[in-house]
C-alpha cells in the first residue's frame, strides 16, 4: 500500500513494560496478565523520557499489557492513541501460559524442531512468524497511509518487533544468527513510497 505521497512516516518501535507472566517466564502470546508494579513504573518513566522527543500519536497492540503501557506513557505525551489488533503478539496456541521449561518437559522433541523451523515456527493451534510479519507490516503501512509524515510511537511486543526487523534484514530466525536487538530499546522504522525499511536499531535506551 502506498501512502499517496512521498512523505516519510517514522515509527518508533518499543516493547510493552514488564508483566506478571514475564516475571514467571510464561508464554503470553495473545493472552494477557497485568503489568507488575515495576512495569507500571517503567512505563511512566518511559513517558517522561520520550517526552523529550517530538511525537504525533501512539499506536499500540490492543492486547492489555501493550495498551496499558501506551496509556501510562501517554500521561506524559498527551497525544492521540489508537489500538490496532493487527499488532498483537504471535498467537502461541496450546503453549500459551506455559514456560518453555514445561513445554520441553512435556514434549521434549517438538520444541527444538519448531525452533529449527525459523520463520515457520508455529505452536500447535497458533500462528507462524510469517503471519505475524504480514499483519504487523500491514498495520504500519495502513498507519502511514492514514497519517503520512507523522512520527508515531508504536507500543507492541517482542515477537512483533523481531518479526518486523528480522524480515527487513532478511534474517532467518535461526539460533545460529547472533542477537542484534537490545532489550528495553527503541527502534526506528520508516515508511514512504519506497516501502517499509529500517532507519536505526537500538536507537534509544529506555532504562
Amino acid at each position: 500500500m502506498m501512502t499517496g505521497n512521498n512523505k516519510i512516516t517514522k515509527f518508533g518501535l518499543m516493547r510493552h513494560a514488564q508483566t506478571e507472566w514475564n516475571q514467571q517466564k510464561r508464554v503470553q502470546g495473545q493472552n494477557d496478565t497485568p503489568l507488575t508494579a515495576r512495569g507500571a513504573h517503567q512505563a511512566k518513566e518511559w513517558g517522561r523520557l520520550l517526552k523529550t522527543q517530538q511525537w504525533d500519536r501512539i499506536i499500540a497492540s490492543d492486547v492489555g499489557r501493550a495498551l496499558k503501557t501506551a496509556t501510562l506513557i501517554n500521561i506524559s505525551l498527551q497525544i492521540p492513541l489508537a489500538p490496532d489488533p493487527l499488532l498483537r503478539e504471535q498467537n502461541w496456541g496450546q503453549w500459551t501460559g506455559k514456560t518453555l521449561t514445561q513445554i520441553e518437559q512435556e514434549i521434549p522433541l517438538v520444541l527444538p524442531k519448531q525452533v529449527s523451523e525459523g520463520w515457520e515456527f508455529c505452536p500447535p493451534g497458533g500462528e507462524n512468524r510469517y503471519m505475524v510479519w504480514e499483519r504487523s507490516q500491514r498495520a504500519l503501512k495502513e498507519a502511514a497511509a492514514k497519517w503520512p509524515g507523522e512520527t508515531i510511537l508504536t507500543v507492541i511486543h517482542e515477537g512483533v518487533i523481531r518479526c518486523l526487523i528480522y524480515r527487513l534484514l532478511d534474517r532467518q530466525f535461526l539460533k545460529s544468527e547472533p542477537p542484534i536487538l537490545k532489550s528495553q530499546h527503541l527502534h526506528w522504522l520508516i515508511q514512504d513510497n519506497e516501502g517499509l525499511r529500517i532507519n536505526e536499531i537500538n536507537a534509544l535506551k529506555l532504562s
